[in-house]
């Protein structure tokens, strides 16, 4: 009995660490874990990607704005900002009004000194790059740059030649930092330029071979379908994106509305095995298929459902996204992108974002490397689709069980050791976690959540072994 009350106040305490208090611990350059399937640091610590899109941080804000942005990011617990380096060849300018390019030529980096600030020194846009890749180093946040973002290629602004060139330049620039991840591509099809996509893979991982590389897919999409078998290719990434159910009429395979574990299943069936993570679900707070703003607007509900199921079906991770966060939305901006109607410094507040903090906190409590997807944990006739769907996964000592609408359901006990179990609710909305009981670990066990069947009641059931 006393051994079972120590696990439930550690449970309580696991539950309520604030990530504001921890000092950011010395960064290393991120693995591949031995299982090809979890991210580890050059110790072998587990490390759980928790991603924000901060797509236009290096071009919509200043230092100041930049240091409120990262400072913010690390207090929820977020590790990772996924960024683009040059947005536009044709207006690839920063905050400061400094081109990163001469004359629109993606091959010739503008490296000569720029404007004048600080102690009266002279910085140029890739000196303010790397100003805010050092300072999210100093808070323990790795930044995965875009080299150049995917609609530059497509339009034919760039050539083979200036690929090869740019990504020897951002390899041979960051590659002594450790905080680096690089992410090819940039919400694109690669079909009509994939030699060039091919290249920049190539060019970063000959050059820089310590820092990890992937792809950012178009909508619906993963990087697995053009990249699993190149060898630059470390781990897959997909783009679950932003469409509902009704939304989602394209023909063809990979589109799932917002089905995101199955980018998972399609992924983890390719060999050879490689990490896979969902690095764009529907933001917070952006319209339903993105351009229609009479559209509903997806919700905190809605981001903590993509992040639970995905990592449930075997992500290494989960990237969050908001809408006014990831383009900085300000007052000085004429008008805003996808109906965006909070500016950035208001958004880095909302619900969905502090709640990503419990999400890290609840996979990180067991160990992570261990969990493992089940779905035979869920017993027959307890599955559900769409929205009810539940998500189940297992370590060696504990279950965790995903119900996005609370409803009742079933569960089929002896996944994990021992002859009883200790069964706990978490709640995903405040990263509060409550004893149920003790239960025997055999046969089938049924479970109800407390509240109201609805969108958005959504439970963590946690099983563990006694």
């Amino acid at each position: 009995m006393k051994r079972l009350q120590v696990l439930i106040l550690l449970t309580l305490l696991i539950s309520g660490i604030s990530f504001a208090q921890q000092k950011p611990a010395a960064l290393t350059n991120l693995k591949i874990a031995a299982d090809h399937r979890h991210f580890v640091d050059a110790n072998g610590k587990p490390f759980f990607w928790l991603g924000d899109t901060g797509w236009l941080l290096f071009v919509k804000t200043n230092r100041e704005e930049a240091e409120k942005y990262l400072e913010d990011r690390r207090q929820k617990g977020f590790n990772v900002i996924q960024v683009m380096v040059v947005h536009s060849v044709k207006a690839g300018k920063d905050i400061y009004g400094d081109s990163a390019l001469i004359n629109h030529d993606l091959s010739k980096p503008r490296i000569t000194p720029g404007n004048t600030f600080g102690k009266d020194k002279e910085y140029n846009f890739w000196d303010h790059v790397d100003y805010i890749v050092d300072l999210a180093a100093k808070k323990g946040i790795y930044m995965a740059m875009v080299p150049i973002w995917g609609t530059n290629v497509k339009s034919g602004w760039v050539s083979r030649e200036q690929a090869r060139a740019y990504a020897t330049f951002l390899a041979e620039r960051y590659k002594n930092r450790k905080n680096i991840i690089w992410v090819n591509g940039g919400d694109i099809k690669p079909n009509d330029s994939i030699e060039t996509w091919r290249i920049i893979g190539n060019t970063l991982k000959e050059k820089d071979p310590n820092h990890l590389v992937t792809f950012h897919p178009f909508g619906r999409h993963t990087s697995s379908i053009w990249f699993h078998d190149e060898p630059w290719l470390d781990f897959n990434m997909f783009q679950s994106g932003h469409r509902d159910y009704a939304q989602d009429t394209e023909k063809g395979e990979l589109h799932y509305g917002p089905d995101n574990w199955k980018f998972l299943a399609h992924d983890f069936a390719l060999s050879p095995a490689k990490p896979s993570l969902d690095g764009e679900p529907s933001y917070e707070k952006i319209p339903h298929g993105l351009h229609d703003t009479t559209q509903a607007y997806w919700t905190d509900n809605d981001v903590r459902r993509y992040g639970y199921w995905s990592v449930l079906a075997g992500g290494a991770g989960f990237t969050y996204g908001h809408n006014s966060v990831m383009q900085f939305y300000k007052p000085t901006d004429h008008g805003s992108a996808y109906g965006a109607k909070n500016y950035w410094t208001e958004a880095i507040n909302d619900p969905g974002g502090k709640q990503m903090t419990y999400l890290k906190k609840l996979f990180l409590s067991r160990p992570f490397i261990q969990l493992t997807p089940d779905q035979s944990i869920i017993a027959d006739g307890s599955q559900g689709e769409r929205y009810e769907y539940l998500t189940a996964a297992h370590g060696k000592k504990y279950v965790f069980i995903y119900n996005y609408t609370g409803r009742p359901f079933k569960v089929n006990m002896g996944k994990i050791a021992g002859a009883k179990v200790k069964a706990s609710w978490y709640n995903p909305r405040d990263g509060k976690a409550t004893l149920i009981g003790t239960f025997k670990n055999s046969g089938i066990a049924e479970f109800t959540p407390a509240g109201q069947k609805q969108d958005g009641n959504d439970w963590v059931l946690i099983l563990d072994s006694i």
